[in-house]
């Protein structure tokens, strides 16, 4: 199937800005210009812009014109706890916050069932799915599976705040956290919610959290877009004799 016209002129367009051709402050072409260029509609080129609009590139002046936006990528380090993340993004100069889109009481798929250490007689859990925007522009998706007493006791706070801080805020102890990256391509609605072309590379951010006890109570992952959002870790020699021993 073609791509669409609108979609291929502002790939082509990303790309220019990405690569630098456009640089920050830099004035994109006009809607009359870009319907020359390519030969379009002017619907097909403002619906260009839009997407570019949509995915944080660009910033549209009214009777001015349509202007490149700094690009800045903010690092997230997987050596501090989670419940610090809005706190290291400000620390970064950027404000974090986040847009619930699914928090239902679900049945869980065995995988889930076997991270969680559910047991026979817990049938459900709840699936919360939601955008973390930075400076409000969407950077990933969240998809999360919540022990059932946890999800129904704080669905209110978990709509409105990050998990692992609410839990926390709530006397929900998180002594441990395990984690691993991997990749994958966007699909028809991480591409829609995430404002990137279907198929555009992310860094996936699989996790699950223990309480003391030793108990998993949270399990999920973050599917982030790799031009906005970068994990680093710290890895001191003690930690490297420690594993030796």
């Amino acid at each position: 199937m073609p791509i669409p016209l609108h979609l291929a002129i502002s790939e082509q367009l990303r790309h220019q800005i990405t690569n630098g051709e456009f640089k920050p402050g830099e004035q994109l072409p006009s809607e009359h210009q870009l319907m020359l260029q390519f030969a379009v509609s002017r619907i097909t080129a403002r619906r260009a812009i839009a997407n570019l609009v949509n995915q944080g590139l660009v910033v549209s002046q009214r009777g001015k014109g349509v202007f490149v936006k700094e690009q800045r990528k903010v690092t997230y380090s997987l050596s501090s706890p989670m419940i610090f993340f809005e706190a290291d993004m400000l620390r970064q100069g950027v404000t974090s916050s986040i847009r619930n889109l699914v928090f239902k009481s679900v049945s869980p798929p065995s995988t889930i069932r076997q991270t969680l250490q559910l047991s026979p007689n817990q049938s459900e859990v709840y699936l919360q799915k939601k955008l973390l925007l930075l400076n409000d522009v969407p950077v990933a998706i969240d998809i999360t599976y919540i022990l059932a007493n946890l999800g129904k006791t704080y669905a209110k706070d978990l709509k409105q705040h990050m998990t692992f801080p609410t839990l926390e805020q709530n006397g929900v102890l998180i002594d441990r956290i395990t984690a691993t990256l991997e990749s994958t391509r966007a699909n028809p609605e991480t591409s829609e919610y995430l404002g990137v072309p279907l198929g555009e590379p992310l860094i996936v951010y699989c996790y699950t959290a223990y309480t003391p006890a030793h108990q998993p109570i949270v399990t999920g992952e973050a599917l982030s877009r790799g031009d906005r959002l970068a994990y680093s870790v710290e890895i001191r020699k003690q930690d490297l004799q420690r594993r030796s021993e």
